[in-house]
């Protein structure tokens, strides 16, 4: 029976400097973190990809680090994700084909008629920028949504193909191939530890975030972090690799598939 593995992805309060947002409705949208290490060719910015409204002035410029990428989403065709820290590198090399990964990310909540605390120096995002094109005007507040931030699903690979750092620095031009556009081996010096490829038939970013955190607050973990992974939900459980084994990912896979854009109900 399939396994999974959840990892925090996305832009965060560090890189670039803010959340990306999520929507009364429980839209939302991806923002990548920024590419920090040369690439061996040009890659887009954020003004590039239209997410520029979701980062601060600064970061308008920076290239991103399209990682995962999603097919259909910000120009990518595929879906990979790499990683070069052992602490999530370890779980990713451990997923057999079938297995799921699925990517969280911490977002900042907004109200239609309400920034949420966004401060003048960060924009104050107007709702008609959103980069996905829909406006929140008017819709009703999910009543999972936590008061200003909270943590959530956003997407997930049916896991096709794992390989360590040393398998793709030893693998055929074909096996490669599948992986060319991943971020990490479009940097000058191939550095993850840990590549995934996602199934295309099974693989997505979701049309609705899938809550980690309570309603009462972001850092309080929901029963998906304390009562079916392996982590506690004590301490900032956000930023760790959350393990689920075959029986807590078959509850899981109930719960995300309840609705088919993987939104709660």
């Amino acid at each position: 029976m399939p396994r999974a593995v959840a990892i925090n992805v996305a832009a965060n309060t560090n890189l670039p400097g803010r959340r990306g947002p999520v929507y009364p409705d429980g839209s939302f949208v991806y923002v990548p973190i920024p590419e920090r290490e040369p690439t061996a060719e040009a890659i887009p910015t954020y003004a590039d990809l239209d997410l520029a409204a979701h980062v601060p002035d600064d970061a308008v410029d920076s290239p991103v680090h399209l990682d995962p990428e999603f097919a259909g989403t910000l120009g990518r065709e595929a879906y990979t994700y790499g990683d070069p820290h052992g602490v999530k590198a370890g779980p990713l090399s451990r997923l057999d084909s079938g297995d799921w990964l699925l990517f969280y990310a911490t977002l900042t909540v907004r109200d239609g008629d309400d920034d949420h605390g966004i401060a003048d120096d960060d924009h104050g995002i107007a709702d008609d920028d959103r980069a996905d094109g829909h406006r929140a005007d008017g819709a009703d507040r999910a009543d999972w949504l936590p008061p200003e931030w909270g943590c959530f699903l956003i997407g997930e690979f049916r896991v096709a193909e794992v390989l360590t750092g040393d398998e793709y620095r030893e693998a055929d031009a074909a096996t490669r191939e599948r992986f060319a556009s991943n971020a990490h081996v479009r940097r000058d010096s191939f550095d993850a530890a840990a590549l995934v490829r996602g199934d295309s038939g099974g693989s997505r970013l979701f049309d609705r975030a899938v809550p980690l955190s309570t309603p009462a607050a972001g850092a309080d973990a929901n029963r998906l972090v304390t009562e079916l992974s392996n982590d506690s939900g004590n301490g900032p459980w956000w930023r760790r690799v959350l393990r689920y084994d075959a029986d807590a990912t078959a509850t899981l896979r109930d719960r995300i598939d309840t609705d088919p854009d993987g939104c709660p109900t």
